[in-house]
């Protein structure tokens, strides 16, 4: 295989790479450096017997992204405050042209299951991961894995039921969320506290991430109330400079903050019944380093 055509068919495959490493890790950074060296196992390999790279290259991803999780899992657990997943610019555009399959993909990767999926061990989330997200067959997974297949239809079933017991139900409209998202950014802006609190749900839940580097709550705050005095507080302090642009971030819109032309903070919302049910706040610096503005 001549050498450009060795990276023309890696290339074609990079969008399902990442899509496959940044799911079972959660941070762009360690998904991009699975893809590198997956990149170096293909480009350095005997690939002569190699039938079908897409599937070659899925599955060195996907064994490579299971070494990266087993080792980051500690530092997960000594993380400062709420964790959320670093922010992954999503725009499926004319790449997926099926309408139900790009709800898949999006949902899959939204922050909310995400989320969930971090309460897996790696076996199951790469599981999940392949089967729910992508279609993989179970043979094929089973090979992947190195498992036998009953092995790993066990480990997809318990994966699966722990996702659905745990997953929060939210609406994906995405008319309605970006309406929602408009809205919010518009009372926030303005200062308009009532009306920022008339978009919220009762039982609304705050989840705030920062990993010790900037100010964000360090525990998730609940209910209407609570998280309208801590947004009306935001509101008060404001950012110097501060400036919005809208963006497709894990399957959904989303407004970052920049503070001059640095990254501050994302926002993004879940929605049901016409109200928002979650905010979500990333303001690490390291999980912004992607947004950042050229």
């Amino acid at each position: 295989m001549a050498t450009d055509t060795v990276t023309e068919v890696f290339e074609e495959h990079r969008p399902v790479l990442m899509g496959v490493a940044y799911r079972m890790l959660g941070r762009v950074a360690d998904a991009e450096d699975v893809v590198q060296e997956a990149w170096l196992r293909w480009s350095g390999a005997d690939r002569s017997d190699v039938r079908e790279p897409r599937a070659y290259l899925v599955r060195v991803t996907t064994r490579l992204a299971l070494d990266r999780l087993r080792q980051t899992r500690a530092r997960n657990e000594a993380y400062v405050g709420p964790w959320l997943p670093e922010p992954y610019v999503t725009d499926f555009g004319d790449t997926v042209a099926d309408t139900a399959e790009r709800a898949v993909l999006a949902d899959s990767v939204s922050l909310a299951v995400l989320v969930v999926l971090e309460s897996l061990s790696p076996l199951e989330r790469a599981v999940f991961v392949l089967r729910e997200a992508f279609g993989y067959p179970y043979a094929e997974i089973a090979v992947t894995l190195d498992r036998s297949e009953p092995a790993v239809r066990q480990l997809a079933g318990r994966a699966r039921r722990h996702v659905e017991e745990r997953r929060p139900r939210y609406e994906v409209d995405p008319v309605e969320r970006r309406d929602l998202t408009e809205r919010f950014l518009a009372a926030a802006t303005e200062g308009d506290l009532d009306g920022l609190m008339s978009l919220l749900a009762p039982d609304v839940r705050l989840i705030g991430d920062s990993g010790g580097l900037a100010q964000a709550p360090v525990r998730v705050i609940e209910s209407a109330d609570k998280v309208g005095r801590f947004l009306g507080g935001v509101m008060r302090k404001g950012v110097s400079d501060v400036t919005f642009r809208f963006l497709e971030v894990n399957g959904g819109p989303a407004f970052l903050v920049l503070s001059g032309d640095k990254p501050d903070s994302v926002f993004q919302l879940d929605i049901a019944d016409g109200r928002i049910q979650c905010v979500y706040i990333v303001r690490n610096p390291e999980k912004l380093l992607s947004l950042a503005v050229d």
